[in-house]
């Protein structure tokens, strides 16, 4: 995890905060204590003291003792002197200048420490922040098995702690709850329309059934199939958009690769000319989804696709991220009506009145594009048709 720290961290803010205050207070002790020292030193330096026997012209003035007071047997005192103004002054300027730099250094030394240490003891206080920072971002990668477990003393950040693990629990059972609805739904709603494929394909294959019965029986079939077909879908895009667990290396030019040799037999059929420029593009996430999605944009691209039209099928890494983007021949879209193209159950072939599909290719492209922190964009091509562009993080 990296260590550098931005300017806008409650940590830097924390510490700077500190530093001001520290300073502040210092410059405030400091200016009092020059106020103090300076009217103690001129109190001091305006009282009379004993003069030192000089050899030199005397710069102090002498106060002379009262007559009856003196005493010829003791003997004579020293005389009594006063600091003349002048050197009062210049010693006074003196003692100001040194302590303006003494302790000018000596506040801004110890302000330098408080604030190294501020910056230490910011670090040891938020570092339970810092643990729960880590695991919501370890959770945004779709880890719901970790929890904080903060072993600290009771009080608003062990609360704070406790909080998110009781959510974190609550989260893994809905999304395991969500898991199991998924798989009872898919034997739920696949297993009658099996029975009733059986059903038809044993009335269809009877010695005796007519012909009216047979072709009955087609129709039958053919809608059985669309509907396994839409069940497909909407388990594909209700797992696409819960927690995915499986996340590994997964190259998307393999991906697409191997759905171009399954969509082989297809484009041959319609005499489609197939343009590949598969370069490596390295990414982490489910190898099953990634697979639905480009799947899902080949499928579109053929099955839209113009009669002897042009499939082209790109994969890379740029600036953004690694990509896979499907261009095809087709109908001529305004860029404005590209989004709702992203809904559910919204069709590129409603304006040429074609039923095919069950509009829910691209919003299994964007639903998987999403949960692996990408995005999916469409661009109408020149001419007619469409462009479809999946970026998402690199593998580290």
């Amino acid at each position: 995890m990296s260590r550098t720290v931005p300017r806008g961290s409650l940590r830097f803010r924390l510490t700077a905060v500190f530093g001001i205050m520290f300073f502040l207070a210092g410059a405030a002790i400091f200016g009092g204590a020059l106020i103090l020292v300076g009217n103690s030193m001129e109190y001091t330096l305006g009282l009379p003291f004993p003069a030192a026997q000089q050899s030199g012209p005397d710069t102090a003035r002498t106060m002379p003792m009262s007559p009856d007071r003196a005493d010829p047997a003791a003997p004579s005192p020293l005389p009594m002197v006063v600091i003349d103004a002048a050197s009062r002054e210049t010693v006074l300027a003196s003692m100001q200048t040194n302590l303006m730099v003494k302790g000018g250094l000596t506040v801004l030394a110890v302000g330098v420490v408080a604030t190294t240490l501020g910056w230490l003891v910011t670090g040891r206080l938020l570092r339970p922040l810092n643990r729960i920072t880590s695991t919501a971002e370890r959770i945004a990668g779709r880890t719901l098995q970790q929890r904080i477990d903060l072993d600290a003393p009771p009080g608003e950040v062990k609360r704070l702690a406790d909080s998110f693990d009781s959510m974190l629990d609550r989260l893994d059972q809905a999304f395991a709850g969500q898991d199991r609805f998924i798989a009872n739904a898919a034997h739920e709603l696949k297993t009658p329309l099996a029975v009733g494929r059986t059903l038809v394909d044993v009335a269809v294959a009877r010695p005796t059934a007519s012909a009216d019965v047979k072709q009955l029986g087609e129709n039958l079939l053919a809608v059985n199939e669309r509907h396994e077909r839409l069940i497909d879908a909407l388990l594909t895009l209700a797992r696409a958009e819960s927690a995915t667990s499986d996340l590994l290396p997964v190259d998307l030019a393999e991906v697409a690769c191997s759905v171009l040799d399954q969509m082989d037999e297809r484009c041959r059929r319609r005499n489609l000319r197939v343009r590949a420029h598969l370069d490596e593009a390295p990414v982490t996430g489910d190898p099953l989804l990634l697979e639905q999605m480009i799947g899902n944009l080949v499928d579109n691209a053929v099955k839209y696709n113009l009669d002897e039209g042009v499939l082209d099928v790109r994969t890379g890494t740029t600036a953004a991220g690694a990509f896979v983007s499907v261009g095809n021949d087709g109908a001529t879209l305004a860029p404005h009506e590209i989004p709702v193209l992203f809904e559910p159950f919204r069709r590129l072939t409603d304006r040429v009145g074609s039923t095919r599909g069950s509009g829910l290719g691209l919003s299994i492209v964007r639903a998987v594009a999403h949960t692996h922190h990408g995005d999916a964009a469409a661009a109408p091509r020149t001419g007619g048709g469409l462009t479809v562009t999946v970026t998402l993080p690199c593998a580290r």
